[in-house]
């Protein structure tokens, strides 16, 4: 079975260990020690913010390894996301959006597929970022069903019957974010499919 390597870099250790934890608890994962990181194909940083050196360390990184960073940051502001972009920085997870399956699945797709670069990134990772604090940092709670309006405008082409890559092109969104709105709206709702998110929104009269 082919497994991701993934070098940690997280200077806390109780993060640090959770996240040993976690790589080695799941099948698919190899985790480097220090002295192997250049063979890594993706990086999770952590940190409380991006700061300068944190955006040294990211870029002393990229000179040595050439793999995306996933970065999960304490904090994280918009301004923050094209010196990201610039250090190969792939996804951003703010540790209150966190979750094992979030995170996991991050790495997953960071080894594997092909990462718009540039402006493109930026504005996925802008989008992205927008949609989970939305939906996971600052959610309504209200006990209500809720969806983001992005989440609305997706659901409704999908409604249409309209499939990944035309809901792209209609909101000029991604195929990546779609495809993030969708698996966002079916996590958080622990609804079993895209169908079943179309319905349970129609039942609640959201669409």
């Amino acid at each position: 079975m082919h497994e991701v390597r993934v070098a940690v870099n997280a200077p806390d250790p109780l993060i640090r260990a959770g996240l040993v934890k976690l790589l080695r608890s799941r099948p698919g994962f190899a985790l480097l020690d220090e002295a192997d990181r250049a063979q890594a194909q993706v990086l999770l940083a952590v940190c409380e913010r991006l700061s300068v050196e944190v955006i040294t360390m990211l870029r002393l990184f990229a000179a040595d390894v050439r793999a995306p960073v996933i970065l999960v940051p304490d904090q994280i502001a918009e301004d923050d996301l094209p010196a990201a972009v610039d250090c190969r920085v792939v996804d951003v997870l703010p540790q209150a959006a966190v979750t094992p399956d979030r995170l996991l699945r991050s790495v997953a797709r960071a080894a594997i597929e092909d990462i718009p670069a540039g402006a493109s990134l930026l504005a996925d990772l802008t989008e992205h970022l927008s949609y989970l604090h939305e939906t996971v940092i600052a959610p309504d709670v209200s006990g209500e069903p809720r969806f983001s309006p992005r989440e609305l405008e997706v659901l409704r082409l999908l409604a249409d019957g309209l499939d990944t890559n035309e809901i792209a092109g209609r909101l000029a969104y991604s195929e990546r974010t779609v495809k993030n709105v969708i698996h966002g709206v079916t996590t958080r709702l622990q609804l079993r499919n895209r169908s079943h998110a179309v319905a349970y929104a129609l039942r609640s009269g959201s669409i």
